[in-house]
């Protein structure tokens, strides 16, 4: 595609998503973002993505494990750095113009140090049109085994190499830092809170306990009543929902695997998009009384897909579910919003979370790719979009 057929199809994107926010949308998109496709220097310390596109490399180097599956495929915008803002400036041109009006920055500190940052503080926070566009963290707390080399498989592949158990010193300075997010003027809030999600919240009480779990967020939200806040709006991902006697505000699913892996690893490696999503359909319900349960509110999430293959050397084939395409993802979706729409949370917002926007080593994305093009950005946009 010819660079002046880009600027085209990026200036289109940016009057439509401009008329899309003059009339104000019904409900917060919010999709997830992995920030590994670029040169994070700490990748030297894991041993992996010496080509320097991060992992873009297991992309372009996955093989196919199975016929049906969709390896080798490729990102219809190519293999493009995530921390250059002028490459983030058309995801978020096209990302608001189907509807996603929010992105959820995967947030990691390990070792007494931050990991992965680059995609969001110099490729989104950077971009000239990131206002139009609200953000939030989510801090990926749990520890780093072989998952992303791709060369590793069965027990070698589980080998814990990083811990993401903190320090009081280490939490001292990842307040400080989400404080300095929070201060932006498009990061999401709840009720004027910052919205702070935890991949495994139930590990804060699991490392030193529930009284010094509280200790720290306590702390936060104290740090963030001096910066001005009302507090902070607590979200955990309800696969990991915490003990009893620490509090959230809110859950929602990081994918569809809330009470569906045993299911499967059940299934072996036959388990198919249409009943993975049924699955989700009926655990809505389950989350939501979970959550409430809790004090919280449950908001639901669509999943485009799954299948981490790309990690894995050929011969160690994980389970993947099949036959996901933007036609199923579109009929999902509209049945989400369904939901959404008969289980309103009083004083919330209509917030719907999406797995994801670039999780390609996963199987779960929203780009277009050169096999579906802008399927999936299209679905979103009829359902959430479209009059």
């Amino acid at each position: 595609m010819s660079n002046r057929i880009i600027r085209i199809i990026s200036s289109a994107a940016s009057v439509f998503a401009g008329a899309c926010a003059a009339l104000g949308a019904d409900y917060d998109l919010a999709a997830y973002v992995w920030p590994a496709y670029h040169a994070e220097p700490r990748w030297a310390e894991l041993g992996i993505f010496k080509d320097g596109k991060g992992e873009w490399q297991n992309v372009y180097e996955a093989v196919k494990h199975y016929p049906d599956d969709y390896w080798g495929v490729k990102p219809l915008w190519g293999y493009e750095m995530e921390d250059d803002p002028v490459v983030v400036a058309r995801k978020i041109d096209a990302a608001t113009a189907a509807g996603v009006n929010v992105f959820i920055y995967d947030w990691y500190w390990y070792g007494g140090r931050p990991f992965l940052e680059g995609a969001l503080n110099n490729g989104f926070l950077k971009a000239k049109n990131c206002e139009r566009m609200k953000f939030y963290i989510m801090w990926a707390n749990h520890n780093v085994d072989g998952l992303w080399n791709n060369k590793l498989s069965g027990a070698e592949k589980k080998k814990m190499i990083w811990s993401a158990k903190i320090t009081d010193e280490d939490w001292v300075k990842i307040v400080a830092r989400w404080i300095g997010y929070f201060k932006k003027p498009n990061y999401y809030t709840i009720g004027g809170k910052p919205v702070v999600s935890f991949y495994r919240f139930a590990r804060l009480a699991e490392w030193e306990g529930v009284a010094k779990a509280n200790a720290r967020l306590d702390y936060l939200r104290a740090e963030a009543r001096k910066a001005g806040f009302p507090g902070v709006h607590l979200q955990a991902n309800a696969a990991f929902m915490p003990p009893e006697g620490l509090k959230v505000d809110s859950t929602t699913f990081y994918n569809w695997g809330y009470h569906t892996w045993a299911e499967m690893g059940d299934r072996k490696h036959e388990l198919t998009y249409r009943a993975w999503g049924e699955l989700s359909m009926k655990n809505f319900d389950v989350a939501l009384a979970e959550a409430e349960k809790a004090g919280a509110v449950f908001f639901p999430n669509i999943t485009c897909g799954w299948d981490t293959n790309a990690r894995y050397p050929k011969g160690a084939a994980e389970p993947f579910v099949h036959g996901s395409t933007p036609e199923l993802f579109e009929e999902f979706c509209r049945r989400t919003k369904e939901w959404a729409d008969a289980h309103p949370a009083k004083g919330m917002p209509r917030l719907i979370t999406i797995n994801s926007w670039n999780e390609w080593t996963e199987g779960t994305y929203l780009e277009p790719d050169d096999h579906f093009g802008y399927g999936y950005l299209n679905a979103l946009w009829r359902v959430f979009k479209s009059k």
